[in-house]
């Protein structure tokens, strides 16, 4: 376990190896499952903000199911979700050429249309993040579908941390990252 200012850490982000490999799931963590992506409660109004903006990229059904619900729910638990196209399916999931799923909000963002990448669930998935009143649980999400990139991830030596190196810089900040390496790593800088 790592304990760095406000944030616990699994052994299993230093330990366990990850890189997507969307050649082989095809984006499946955007389908598999009962809810859509976890959000945190300061995500909804920019999901508001950027809603209208995004509505042309999402698919047919997409944007039937968030004219239908809205582009987000609460659940029975008290937690917020994206909205999903018949209770799989994330409403804001859309196909590529190579039939690959994506987020429609990050497809804007990198489009340049919008300032909001995606929800940060997704961006540091497989990380997943339990709040507690003083700190942040990081765990490491072990799930069959992402077999492919926990084998990519080893053949390359690449640990979760570093391959999620940019949404943890984005959630925590570029000095919570540093010094999280110095943690795992002993570096005295970045």
């Amino acid at each position: 376990m790592i304990i760095l200012d406000n944030a616990v850490l699994s052994d299993d982000l230093k330990e366990r190896h990850f890189v997507c490999d969307l050649n082989k799931c095809k984006g499946a963590c955007c389908v598999e499952g009962d809810l859509g992506a976890p959000l945190d409660e300061e995500e909804l109004p920019l999901i508001e903000e950027v809603i209208e903006v995004v509505k042309p990229y999402l698919s047919h059904e997409g944007r039937e199911a968030i004219e239908k619900e809205g582009a987000y729910l609460l659940d029975e638990e008290g937690d917020y979700s994206t909205t999903t196209i018949n209770g799989r399916e994330c409403a804001f999931a859309i196909y590529d050429e190579k039939n690959i799923l994506k987020c429609a909000i990050d497809q804007a963002y990198r489009d340049g249309k919008v300032t909001w990448q995606k929800p940060i669930s997704c961006h540091l998935y497989p990380i997943r993040i339990t709040k507690y009143d003083h700190y942040d649980a990081l765990n490491y999400d072990q799930w069959d579908i992402c077999a492919p990139a926990c084998n990519l991830g080893e053949q390359l030596k690449v640990p979760v941390y570093k391959f999620l190196k940019e949404p943890l810089v984005r959630k925590y900040g570029k000095e919570w990252y540093g010094k999280l390496e110095q943690e795992i790593e002993g570096k005295q800088e970045l």
